[in-house]
C-alpha cells in the first residue's frame, strides 16, 4: 500500500508558507470563516482542504471578474 506523505493539516506558520501570506492574513481568513482551524493538544492546525478551497475560491472570483 502506497503512503501519501503530504500533510493533511498545517500549523499556522506552515499554512502561511503554503499560501504565501502572513499570519495576519491567515487569522483574517479564520475570522471570516474561510478557514476552520482545529486543535490537537495546544497546537492549532489548519486543514489542507481549507487552504485549497481558499485558493479555488479566489481563482474563481478573479476569473469571473476578468470575464466582466
Amino acid at each position: 500500500m502506497a503512503s501519501n506523505t503530504a500533510p493533511l493539516a498545517h500549523s499556522v506558520t506552515a499554512a502561511c508558507e503554503r499560501l504565501g501570506v502572513g499570519k495576519t492574513t491567515i487569522y483574517e481568513l479564520i475570522k471570516a470563516g474561510e478557514i476552520r482551524p482545529f486543535k490537537i493538544g495546544r497546537k492549532t492546525l489548519i486543514p489542507e482542504t481549507d487552504l485549497q478551497r481558499v485558493i479555488a475560491t479566489r481563482v474563481a472570483a478573479n476569473d469571473s471578474e476578468a470575464g466582466q
